[in-house]
C-alpha cells in the first residue's frame, strides 16, 4: 500500500508538446501570403498603372479624354498593337523576336506595290496585295524560326539579323522611293469613323479576339505556354519544340503584315522606314503589360493594357507639353519597373 501510494504520489507530468512546429507553420503561412501578394501586384498593376495615368492626364489637361484625342490616341496605338500580339506569342515561348522592323518594312512595301501593281483599287484586284503580305511576313517568320532553331542561333540574334535583312530587302525594292497608296477605299480604315474612332481600331479588336482564340482555344496556343513554362520538361512530355518555336515566329510574322498594312493605311504611303520604333514600342508594351521576359505566362489581353499604357503616356505627355526626351525616359524607367515586377528573382542564381 505505502509502495502504492508512493507511486500514485509521483507527479504526472502531461504529454509534451512538440516543439518548432509553430514557427515552420508561420513561416509557411507568411510565405503563401507573399506569394499571393506577388502574384496580385503582377496580374494587376499594369491595370492599375492605366487607371492612374488616365486619371492624372485627365487632371492635368482636361482636353485629355477629349473624342479627338482618343481618336489620336488610337490612330497612334493601333499598327503597335498588332506587332505587340506578334511579340507576345514569342515572349510567351521564352524567345525574343528583334525582327519586326525589318519585317514591317518588307510587308508594309510589298503590300503597296502589289496593291498599286493590280490597279491600286482596293475593290479592284488590289485586295490580292493583303493576302501577299500576310504571307510574306508569315514565310519572314518561317525564316527566322528556322535559323533559329535548325542553326541554333540565339532567338535574338538570329531575328536581329533577319531585320537587318529586311530593312535591305526593303530598300531594294523601293530604290529608297516611297511608294503611295492613294485609294480612298483603302484610306477608309483611317479617314472613316465610326463613333469617333477610325475603322482601323476596329479591325484591330477583330484581330485581337483572333489572337486571344489562337492563346486560349488552340493546341498551338497552349504549347506556346507550354514550351515557355519549362522547354525540357514540354519535349519529355512528347512535344516538338522545334516545330512549335518555328510556327510561333510564323505566326508573330503575319501579326507583324497585319500591323505593316494597318500602318500603310495610316500613313498612305510603305518606304523602308515604315517599321521604325516598333522593337522598341511593341517589346516594352508586352513587357509593361506583364508578360514575363522568362517565359510561360502573359497573354493577349496584358499586351492590350500595356499598349494603352505606352500610348497614354505618350500622349499624355505631349498634351501637358513635356519634351520628347522625358518621354522616352519615362518609358525606359517603366520598362525596368515592369521587368522588376514580373520576374521572380529569387529562383535565378544568375540573371544574364
Amino acid at each position: 500500500m505505502d509502495s502504492a501510494r508512493e507511486i500514485g504520489a509521483l507527479p504526472v507530468r502531461a504529454p509534451a508538446r512538440p516543439t518548432g512546429t509553430g514557427a515552420p507553420e508561420r513561416s509557411h503561412t507568411s510565405a503563401m501570403r507573399s506569394v499571393d501578394r506577388s502574384e496580385f501586384i503582377t496580374q494587376w498593376a499594369p491595370s492599375l498603372v492605366l487607371v492612374v495615368l488616365v486619371l492624372g492626364f485627365s487632371l492635368a489637361n482636361p482636353n485629355f479624354l477629349s473624342l479627338s484625342n482618343l481618336g489620336r490616341m488610337s490612330i497612334a496605338a493601333t499598327p503597335a498593337l498588332m506587332v505587340a500580339l506578334g511579340v507576345t506569342f514569342i515572349i510567351i515561348m521564352g524567345s525574343i523576336d528583334l525582327s519586326m522592323e525589318g519585317t514591317v518594312a518588307t510587308t508594309a512595301v510589298l503590300f503597296a506595290i502589289v496593291f498599286n501593281q493590280f490597279g491600286g483599287a482596293l475593290l479592284g484586284w488590289a485586295w490580292l496585295a493583303i493576302p501577299a503580305a500576310l504571307l510574306a511576313g508569315a514565310v519572314i517568320g518561317l525564316i527566322n524560326g528556322v535559323v533559329h532553331v535548325k542553326l541554333k542561333i540565339p532567338s535574338f540574334m538570329a531575328s536581329l539579323a533577319i531585320g537587318f535583312v529586311g530593312i535591305g530587302l526593303s530598300v531594294l525594292l523601293t530604290g529608297g522611293d516611297i511608294v503611295r497608296v492613294n485609294d480612298d477605299v483603302f484610306r477608309a480604315l483611317l479617314l472613316e469613323r465610326v463613333f469617333g474612332f477610325p475603322l482601323m481600331v476596329y479591325v484591330a479588336i477583330v484581330v485581337v479576339l483572333l489572337a486571344w482564340f489562337i492563346q486560349r482555344k488552340t493546341t498551338i496556343g497552349r504549347n506556346f505556354y507550354a514550351v515557355g513554362g519549362g522547354e525540357d520538361l514540354a519535349h519529355a512530355s512528347g512535344l516538338n519544340v522545334q516545330r512549335v518555336r518555328i510556327v510561333g515566329f510564323a505566326l508573330a510574322g503575319v501579326f507583324y503584315a497585319i500591323g505593316a498594312i494597318l500602318a500603310v493605311a495610316r500613313a498612305g504611303m510603305a518606304e523602308a522606314l515604315t517599321g521604325s520604333n516598333y522593337m522598341f514600342v511593341s517589346i516594352t508594351s508586352v513587357v509593361v503589360g506583364g508578360t514575363s521576359l522568362m517565359g510561360g505566362n502573359g497573354g493577349v489581353w496584358k499586351t492590350v493594357v500595356g499598349v494603352l499604357i505606352v500610348n497614354v503616356i505618350n500622349n499624355g505627355m505631349v498634351v501637358i507639353g513635356l519634351p520628347r526626351y522625358v518621354q522616352d525616359g519615362v518609358l525606359g524607367v517603366l520598362v525596368i519597373i515592369a521587368v522588376v515586377l514580373s520576374t521572380n528573382r529569387r529562383s535565378l542564381s544568375l540573371v544574364k
